[in-house]
């Protein structure tokens, strides 16, 4: 079988063809079976990049379908509430995604009589969608031939070419392969090559399909150090009673979570044995916390609400995960 020395691996024209066949017969055998993947519907592929953006595909499976099923149209997005948008967003993190998201739903009702731009141009032009996004929604949903860079891309793009790339140079390493007749499908190959297979620390590259066209065969040689993270300890009280839950709310100006409700978090009583202590990672800050039985403190003007109605507000993800493990809430 003829090899490509590793100057011309996917550098000539024949070459690029045969790695986008490659790699688009290794898609359509072995894609994963993803509810976003049911159809091209702009909607659909919208909401799922933006829940993808910072958040695993297992955990936003379930979250998606929820999501879809209250709000099933950028119509009903458009016009819900923005408690009720936190509320079902509750759980994914980064907050600020799902108020964009639901100000960019608006403009499009309000500015493109509820249908999506069908470019990456016009795209960009909305709130919160960036040059990824853009390109992701223009190329699956409506069939535009412009590439998408995110982080697996990235990895796979450096190592195919074995070295380091970055900004307008990446972009074009991305664009020179891309299939301008399945542009779509061409682009969730690459990242699922890079999520499947050309993994981070332990790339697969016995099992990869266009392994044959790739000069680094592994990882390259990084170095940039990851932040340190930090470990920080809380406390929340919990003060559940008649099928109530105190809560607090933060304030709408903060600069994380703005507005979502939680547990208050007090002082660890010395001596005081936990209910429960459980991890929770935030960025760079690893916590250890504390749920304390205790009544609710007076110094923290707050709630009680009921148990029934905690999915309808929007919590931040370390109370639901709390109150999960407690069976307060489902």
């Amino acid at each position: 079988m003829y090899l490509p020395t590793l100057e011309s691996k996917v550098n000539s024209a024949n070459n690029v063809r045969r790695f986008r066949r490659r790699l688009l017969a290794w898609y359509d055998q072995n894609k994963r079976d993803l509810p976003w993947r049911k159809d091209r519907d702009p909607y659909r592929v919208w909401l799922s990049e933006i829940m993808l953006q910072q958040t695993r595909v297992a955990a936003v499976i379930e979250h998606y379908q929820r999501f879809l099923r209250k709000f099933p149209s950028v119509e009903k997005l458009a016009a819900a509430r923005e408690a009720s948008v936190l509320a079902a967003w509750s759980g994914l993190g980064y907050y600020r995604r799902a108020r964009m998201l639901h100000a960019t739903a608006k403009q499009i009702e309000q500015e493109h009589d509820g249908q999506f731009p069908s470019t990456a141009e016009g795209l960009r032009a909305l709130p919160g969608i960036g040059r990824y996004t853009a390109a992701a929604i223009a190329s699956i949903a409506f069939g535009q031939a412009v590439a998408v860079v995110d982080g697996n891309v990235e990895r796979v793009v450096q190592r195919l070419r074995g070295k380091k790339l970055a900004g307008e140079s990446l972009w074009q390493e991305a664009e020179n392969l891309l299939s301008p007749k399945r542009p779509g499908d061409f682009n969730q190959a690459l990242m699922e090559l890079g999520a499947t297979v050309c993994l981070p620390r332990q790339p697969q590259c016995v099992v990869c399909p266009v392994g044959e066209f790739c000069i680094a065969r592994g990882e390259l040689k990084s170095a940039a150090k990851k932040p340190a993270q930090k470990k920080r300890a809380v406390s929340y009280a919990l003060d559940s009673r008649d099928g109530r839950v105190f809560m607090v709310q933060r304030p709408l100006d903060a600069p994380l979570m703005a507005g979502m409700w939680e547990l208050p978090e007090i002082t660890h009583p010395n001596g005081t044995q936990p209910l429960r202590t459980l991890r929770h990672s935030i960025t760079v800050t690893n916590y250890t916390v504390h749920v304390i039985k205790s009544p609710a403190p007076k110094d923290h003007p707050g709630k009680w609400i009921s148990t029934s109605k905690l999915k309808q507000i929007p919590v931040t993800g370390l109370t639901r995960k709390i109150l999960k493990a407690e069976g307060l809430m489902l």
